[in-house]
């Protein structure tokens, strides 16, 4: 499953690993019947059906109030289809007399040294409040729960820990969203040992980013870098409170970028093999230079612990939340109004593309951004501006990183050509004043 490890307490799992939306989950809607010929057909492999979700496809349903039902799109799989001119597939394979190049070796990072000068922008966090009590949590045996006069009624208290850092000298403090979620008390802890009672001035659960401001001047704050630097394979370094033991560092390095995770497929979480454990959450991943490139959030895990798959949200991202939140006090969206799916190889060919590069509209939100461009279902993105499109998370992710308003040219392909649309992007619909907590402090 999917952990955001910052509280102590949790039960470690027996199940399988897999992935499961965490605290933040978009409910699609259900979808409409099937016709007995397409689910023939469905069955026998002409056609896949298919309605998929992501970021630009929760923003359609959240902009239709969430009550809306959308009809299976039907996109074929094998046999005739109309003839694409794709365009063409670039080599990947490097020159023979390439491959037998020796690969330079490349030193360590002074791991160290960015421990001595970084480590004090980095800090613990508790949190405390009331949450409800149901199910489980109540603490009677399954088959006594629910009977009348049986069932828990009110609140109870809760604790939890997690990790920030500090991005600025006046005080303010980046983490996880899910890390102060709920609470009604935040306590910032220092290297040395001083504790802060922390205001939370917004979170942002689209990308479970927090801003909060502790009264402490003359804070070293961390230097921040740039994640699209990053390759596969660079060191990177972790330093948190995993299960309360402050200031533990861990290294490892980059295992993949671009991760889309679910519900959280705006997010190009990188991955990485740097041991992260419950309380880890929120606090920076450092690249071999010392700047902080991420801000680790999730882990990949069958038993509640490190099993070698960790997931960080890039500090561009966060940043883009930190100077929403303390410019307006709020954070604004982009969507694109459409649901979007891979295209895979099974669609490649149907639709005549020597490679699976594309992401395929499967909806578009009648009357939104998308559809007012003249963009349709079964049109297949290929690129926005300059910047290639090679799978539906990728869609999703560049509009994450646009403004609402912003226009965007879009390439798409249709009927064995290529189509230049211009996009104006809307906004998610408002869900309210940002999330606080802890403004008691």
């Amino acid at each position: 499953m999917i952990d955001r490890h910052d509280d102590l307490h949790g039960q470690a799992s027996s199940q399988r690993p897999s992935f499961v939306p965490a605290a933040r989950q978009v409910s699609a809607p259900a979808p409409m019947a099937l016709s007995r010929r397409a689910l023939a057909l469905a069955a026998a492999g002409l056609f896949s059906i298919s309605v998929i979700g992501g970021a630009a496809g929760a923003a359609l349903w959240q902009s239709r109030g969430g009550a809306a039902t959308a009809m299976p799109v039907l996109l074929p799989v094998r046999g005739a289809g109309p003839s694409v001119a794709s365009p063409p597939a670039v080599a990947e394979v490097a020159p023979a007399s390439a491959l037998q190049v020796p690969i330079p070796a490349v030193g360590a990072p002074n791991y160290r040294g960015i421990v001595e000068r970084f480590g004090p922008s980095v800090v613990g966090i508790t949190v405390s409040g009331t949450r409800p009590v149901e199910g489980a949590e109540s603490g009677l045996p399954p088959f006594l729960r629910g009977l009348p006069g049986l069932a828990p009624r009110g609140e109870a208290p809760f604790r939890g820990q997690g990790s920030g850092f500090v991005v600025s000298a006046d005080g303010i403090v980046l983490t996880n969203a899910h890390v102060v979620a709920g609470a009604s008390e935040v306590t910032v802890r220092l290297r040395d040992r001083t504790e802060h009672r922390a205001r939370v001035l917004g979170v942002d659960a689209a990308t479970d980013v927090a801003v909060l401001r502790i009264d402490r001047p003359g804070l070293a704050p961390v230097v921040t870098g740039d994640p699209a630097t990053l390759r596969v394979g660079d060191y990177v370094l972790a330093i948190g409170a995993p299960f309360g033991f402050e200031q533990s560092a861990s290294q490892g390095i980059v295992s993949a970028k671009g991760r889309a995770l679910p519900g959280d497929s705006r997010v190009p979480f990188i991955q990485t093999d740097a041991a992260v454990n419950p309380g880890n959450s929120g606090g920076p991943l450092f690249d071999a230079d010392g700047r902080v490139v991420g801000i680790n959030a999730q882990i990949y895990s069958s038993s509640g612990g490190f099993q070698g798959l960790a997931f960080a949200i890039p500090i561009d991202v966060a940043l883009r939340v930190k100077d929403q939140i303390l410019a307006r006090g709020r954070v604004e969206h982009a969507r694109m109004g459409v649901v979007a799916q891979d295209l895979n190889q099974a669609l490649a060919d149907a639709f005549g593309f020597a490679r699976p590069d594309g992401a395929v509209l499967a909806a578009v939100q009648p009357d939104g951004p998308a559809a007012r461009a003249g963009l349709r279902v079964g049109d297949v993105i290929t690129r926005i501006g300059e910047e290639p499109v090679e799978t539906a998370a990728a869609l999703s992710q560049r509009i994450g990183r646009a403004a609402p308003g912003e226009r965007l040219r879009v390439q798409a392909w249709r009927d064995g050509r290529a189509q230049e649309r211009e996009v104006q992007l809307g906004a998610v619909p408002d869900a309210g004043p940002v999330a606080r907590a802890g403004s008691r402090g």
